[in-house]
């Protein structure tokens, strides 16, 4: 299976990733705009990413003949699910840059545990199960 088209996404979301963080450090409160800006195009890679992921690789995976690779993909599926869950969350937590503006601190602290979370989820995906999609 010809996965490119995930790992771009992949490299894509974690340069926007990182750019946020650069802006976030500049300080939030006077980058509430450009922060808010930055999560909705961070949020719009994610969605766009996670629907093609649920139409073309878990199907694709879940019917592979290798046991290995079935069984990666329906874990793999299932723990998505509470990240995007937790991810989808966090942006509508921070969907406006007046919010965004008047509680900087918890924005940073929401934004650290979600990103670390998304960061070890993409590192996984890499490592463990875009390996076995190419396998296909």
């Amino acid at each position: 299976m010809d996965i490119e088209r995930f790992k771009k996404e992949h490299a894509e979301l974690m340069a926007l990733v990182t750019a946020l963080r650069e802006v976030v450090q500049q300080g939030v409160g006077e980058h509430a705009e450009a922060i808010h800006r930055q999560l909705m195009a961070i949020t719009s890679v994610i969605k766009l990413h996670l629907a093609a992921e649920d139409r073309m690789l878990y199907p694709a995976m879940l019917k592979a003949s290798d046991a290995e690779v079935a069984q990666t993909a329906r874990q793999f599926q299932e723990e998505m699910g509470g990240l995007a869950t937790a991810y989808l969350a966090f942006a509508a937590r921070w969907n406006l840059t007046v919010a965004i503006a008047a509680n900087p601190q918890a924005f940073k602290d929401d934004a650290n545990e979600v990103f670390k979370a998304l960061h070890q989820r993409v590192q996984r995906e890499n490592r463990e199960l875009y390996p076995l999609a190419e396998r296909l």
